[in-house]
């Protein structure tokens, strides 16, 4: 007995994620991207990440073309962004500031963090495609992330839970088991 799609996903709505925006460049000309909740850092030694783009989409053939892709962790200001690139459109960098990375992936401006990609491997995952990718380059801003919980864009203050002793800087973290976390 499988479990309904749009039960799953208001279930799965009370994880919070966080809000990319995932780019690569367009042939011959241009860029293309699309609004990617389903990413993650897999190894830091080598670096890796992963990102999960739904095969139906336009970005899909762009990435698998072109190797090379961006994720750009929208800022709690960008959540318009968020909301355009989910849409099916051609126009959506149109008017969106953003320079050039690594094989001309677009770098949105005012995002929380970039990284640069190249793709490692491909993966079936259902209607999506697990592009598993080797990290090139990684920037972070002061803005603080947008995030997604239960269907609202929502941003994080930083403050950690009363009563937590939360690690607010990773560098700080000197436990080898505490970075396995």
């Amino acid at each position: 007995m499988g479990v309904d799609p749009l039960h799953l996903r208001h279930v799965l709505s009370r994880y919070p994620t966080g809000v990319t925006i995932v780019g690569t460049r367009h042939r011959p000309l241009g860029v293309c991207g699309l609004t990617v909740n389903a990413f993650t850092s897999v190894s830091l030694e080598p670096p890796m990440v992963l990102v999960c783009v739904d095969r139906s989409s336009n970005t899909h053939g762009c990435i698998e073309a072109a190797g090379l892709f961006s994720v750009n962790v929208l800022s709690a200001g960008q959540a318009a962004l968020a909301v355009r690139f989910a849409q099916k459109r051609d126009d959506k960098f149109d008017g969106v500031p953003y320079r050039e990375g690594e094989g001309g992936v677009p770098l949105i401006e005012g995002a929380s963090a970039w990284v640069e990609a190249r793709v490692e491997a491909a993966f079936d995952g259902g209607d999506h495609t697990i592009f598993l990718a080797h990290v090139l380059r990684a920037e972070q801003s002061d803005e603080p992330p947008l995030v997604f919980h239960r269907g609202s864009y929502a941003r994080l203050d930083g403050d950690a839970p009363p009563g937590t002793d939360a690690v607010t800087d990773p560098d700080a973290v000197t436990d080898p088991a505490a970075r396995e976390r």
